[in-house]
């Protein structure tokens, strides 16, 4: 069976629709995102419309934005993992840090503590094997980035 370059691209952008519709679920079983999870849902967004887009229309230069919205995401996924292990520190609105509000005034931190997002993006809501979130969608974004290159680089594949 043979697959074109453009059949696994339009693959590739159905693996970001389920992944955002995955998110999307779990938001509405009460998982609250944080701001980094809502952020790693653009890119996914993006590669979604650009395989929709690749059914009707086949350019090679959609399969290298489909890879770079693809490889966003994987990045955004591995900065909010390595925040959620204490590798580095996140954006000091989502993870809780102090000295930016030791230099506010105190209207300026009663808004900001009023709009504050309800979820750390340091304290993860959700494992399974031993990964949160976000280190699964770092493992699914790199494979989705793998197929949109191979679309973009490649004519086809043999399976």
């Amino acid at each position: 069976m043979n697959i074109s370059a453009r059949q696994l691209a339009i693959l590739a952008g159905a693996g970001s629709a389920a992944l955002l519709v995955t998110a999307l679920i779990f938001q509405s079983v009460g998982y609250v995102p944080c701001e980094l999870c809502i952020l790693q849902r653009w890119p996914h967004l993006a590669a979604a419309i650009i395989g929709a887009v690749l059914i009707f229309v086949d350019v090679k230069l959609l399969r290298w934005a489909g890879a770079l919205a693809a490889g966003l995401a994987t990045a955004f996924a591995i900065y909010h993992s390595g925040v959620e292990y204490q590798w580095w520190q996140g954006p000091v609105a989502c993870t809780g840090g102090i000295d930016a509000m030791l230099t506010m005034s105190t209207q300026d931190l009663m808004t900001q503590l009023q709009s504050a997002p309800v979820t750390r993006c340091d304290q993860p809501q959700w494992y399974f094997l031993g990964l949160t979130m976000a280190g699964w969608n770092a493992i699914c974004s790199a494979i989705l980035t793998g197929m949109w290159l191979r679309s973009a680089l490649w004519r086809g594949i043999r399976i």
